[in-house]
């Protein structure tokens, strides 16, 4: 199985159901990343430098780093 990575940059990449990284606001510092499933999309701006912000089915929030793909 070949995963692919898509940038949390661009609000086209995000769709609710997929995985994620995301890094929290505690975790910044120290760029831990966190891995689930996109509950909902938190930031309107089809753009952000940091990354999308999203909500996890686990109640995380954080902006996404990278959007997991299988291929």
């Amino acid at each position: 199985m070949d995963l692919k990575k898509l940038d949390g940059k661009s609000r086209k990449n995000i769709e609710i159901g997929q995985l994620a990284e995301i890094v929290q606001k505690q975790d910044q510092r120290s760029g831990d990343l966190t891995e689930g499933i996109i509950k909902r999309i938190l930031t309107n701006a089809s753009f952000h430098p940091h990354g999308i912000k999203v909500l996890l089915e686990t109640g995380e929030v954080g902006r996404v780093k990278h959007v997991i793909l299988e291929e």
